[in-house]
C-alpha cells in the first residue's frame, strides 16, 4: 500500500509537491474582512489551504482560566475569556469564509479544540480536521474527531513517541485517513529544538502514513529541509503584518515570506530529480571550456613512440582524447606529424585505430 493522503480531492504522496497550509489561527484579529484578505493573499502566494482555530471557550476553559485577568499589549479583553471570545468566529462568519474559499479556489478548514467545535465543523462539512499538539494525549477528543470520517491531521509538539503511537493506535481502527506532523510547540521554536530528523523516524515507524511538519520557527529555510526529509504537508503560521496585536504574529510569515517559502518548496521537488546521474545539455558548453583533452605538448614527427613528456592535458575539451585515456597511449606510435596543441586521438596511433 502506498503512502497517500487526500484533502479536498488533492492527493498528497512522496512523488508530489508538499501540501502547504497557511495557518491563520486567530491572526485575523476577529475581523472577517481581514480573514478574507488573508485567504486571498495565501491563495496568491501558492498555498493549498488556509486554516483557522475553533473553540467553544466556555466548554474549553475552567472558570478560573476563563475569568483570569488578561490585560497586556496583545489582549483583546480584560479577562482571558473576553480575549478569546473577541477573536472567535461563529456560524455566520464560517459560512461566509467557506463560500469565499470555494470562490477563490483554496481549501479551508480548522482545528477543533473541543467536542462542540468538532460538531460545529462537522456541520459545516469541512474537508479535513486538524488536531493541535495540545490534544495529542486527548484520546477521547481524537477518537470523536476520527469518527466524523473526514481526513485527520495531527500535530505532535511536546509529545513522546509513546504519545504519538497511542494516538495512532486510537485513530487507525476508526479512520485510516491520517497524517502526522512533527512539531515543536515553542512560540517561536528555536532551531536547536526543531528535531527535523523525527520526520525520518515517523516515516520509518508509520510506513503507510503521510508525514509532515508544522513549523513554529522563524524563517523559511527549514521547510525545504523538512521536505527533503520527506515531509509532504507543511504548515506555517501566516499574518499580514508581524507587528499586529496578538501573540502569534511575531513568528508568523508575512506575504513575501509565504510566497518565497512556497516557491522554494516547489523548487526543492524539481531539484531532487530521479537519482540517476547524467550529463545535461546545459553542461556541454561550460564543461567543454573547463574540461581537458590530450594534446601534443610539442611538435612531434610521425613514427615517434609517445612518452609522457610528449603529452599535455589542456582546455578546451574538444577533439582530443579524455585525460583518463592517458595510460593507453603511452608507448603507441604516431602515424602522422603533430604540431604543438594538436589533439591526440586513437585513429592517429599505430595499432589503436
Amino acid at each position: 500500500m502506498s503512502r497517500e493522503f487526500r484533502i479536498d480531492n488533492k492527493t498528497i504522496d512522496d512523488q508530489r509537491d508538499s501540501f502547504v497550509i497557511a495557518e491563520i489561527g486567530h491572526n485575523h484579529m476577529g475581523q472577517l474582512d481581514i480573514a478574507k484578505e488573508m485567504f486571498r493573499v495565501a491563495k496568491e502566494a501558492g498555498a493549498d489551504a488556509v486554516k483557522l482555530q475553533k473553540r467553544n471557550n466556555r466548554e474549553l476553559y475552567t472558570q478560573a482560566m476563563y475569568n483570569q485577568p488578561y490585560q497586556h499589549r496583545n489582549s483583546y479583553g480584560k479577562t482571558y475569556g473576553e480575549h478569546r471570545e473577541a477573536l472567535e468566529f461563529g456560524a455566520a462568519e464560517y459560512q461566509e469564509l467557506k463560500a469565499y474559499a470555494k470562490e477563490i479556489g483554496i481549501t479551508f478548514f480548522s482545528t477543533a479544540f473541543d467536542f462542540s467545535s468538532v460538531d460545529f465543523l462537522a456541520e459545516l462539512d469541512i474537508p479535513v480536521f486538524k488536531v493541535a499538539s495540545g490534544d495529542l494525549t486527548n484520546i477521547p477528543l481524537i477518537k470523536y474527531i476520527a469518527e466524523v470520517g473526514k481526513p485527520l491531521i495531527i500535530s505532535t509538539g511536546g509529545g513522546t513517541m509513546e504519545d504519538v503511537q497511542r494516538a495512532y493506535d486510537a485513530i487507525m481502527p476508526i479512520n485510516q485517513q491520517l497524517a502526522i506532523l512533527q512539531c515543536t510547540s515553542g512560540y517561536p521554536a528555536v532551531f536547536e529544538e526543531l528535531n527535523l530528523s523525527v520526520i525520518t523516524t515517523y516515516r520509518q515507524r508509520f510506513p503507510q502514513t503521510v508525514v509532515g511538519w508544522s513549523g513554529h520557527d522563524n524563517g523559511i529555510a527549514m521547510t525545504v529541509a523538512a521536505y527533503i526529509l520527506g515531509a509532504r504537508i507543511i504548515e506555517k503560521h501566516f499574518t499580514l503584518n508581524r507587528a499586529n496585536k496578538g501573540t502569534d504574529h511575531a513568528f508568523s510569515l508575512e506575504t513575501i515570506g509565504l510566497t518565497k517559502m512556497i516557491r522554494d518548496l516547489r523548487r526543492a521537488r524539481i531539484a531532487l530529480g530521479d537519482g540517476v546521474k547524467r550529463p545535461y545539455e546545459s553542461e556541454v558548453a561550460p564543461l567543454s571550456k573547463m574540461g581537458k583533452q590530450i594534446v601534443a605538448a610539442q611538435d612531434i614527427p610521425a613514427g615517434t613512440v609517445l612518452r609522457r613528456e610528449h603529452i599535455a592535458l589542456k582546455s578546451p575539451a574538444e577533439g582530443g582524447l579524455a585525460p583518463y585515456e592517458l595510460k593507453k597511449i603511452i608507448g603507441a606510435v604516431l602515424t602522422l606529424d603533430l604540431k604543438e596543441d594538436d589533439p591526440i586521438t586513437f585513429d592517429i596511433l599505430n595499432g589503436m585505430a
